[in-house]
């Protein structure tokens, strides 16, 4: 079989439709996949939409990593009446996939610890991002303090169920 797409096309193509995937799935995982804690702030939203997240930016890297974060999270408080958190999450969120695809690209070792410090890294821009941005939007200090364990119960569980089966999943991708 014979194609007229140029290998450039080829890879332009591949990286769009991974990009477009890995979106996907983090809209979703986060839309469907989620409990709200009821307690003080805004209490936080526990949802596995950092689980694609993890492992789009693991396995392809930082710009697959920012961009699932930043669009996938950023689209899901568009369409769920979260749409006063999009600007946030688009940066806080995209930031989170972009240090942890950099990690994941450039620090040597075994995996299993940079992927790992990879979450770690991810984990302390979402607390301080979404306290800071609580700060902004409620003009409180004290009551973004009520949000800190969602999140970080939220990226730690996203975490246990991605840094052991990243290591898996990127043998495949490498076969793709």
């Amino acid at each position: 079989m014979h194609s007229t797409l140029l290998p450039t096309e080829t890879t332009r193509t591949k990286a769009l439709v991974i990009n477009a995937l890995f979106i996907a799935l983090t809209v979703v995982a986060t839309m469907f996949i989620n409990i709200k804690l009821p307690i003080m702030g805004n209490g936080g939203l526990i949802h596995l939409g950092n689980v694609p997240l993890f492992i789009a930016a693991l396995i392809y890297g930082k710009k697959t990593g920012a961009i699932a974060g930043a669009f996938g999270m950023g689209l899901f408080d568009l369409l769920s009446g979260w749409a006063l958190w999009a600007p946030f999450t688009f940066i806080i969120v995209g930031t989170m996939g972009f240090l942890a695809g950099l990690i994941a690209e450039k620090v040597p070792g075994k995996r299993i610890f940079v992927n790992t410090l990879a979450v770690v890294a991810a984990l302390i821009i979402k607390i301080a991002g979404y306290y800071f941005a609580e700060v902004i939007l409620y003009g409180n200090w004290i009551q973004p303090i009520g949000s800190v364990p969602g999140n970080v119960l939220q990226v730690v569980i996203a975490g246990i169920i991605v840094v052991p089966l990243v290591g898996r999943l990127n043998k495949r991708a490498r076969q793709l």
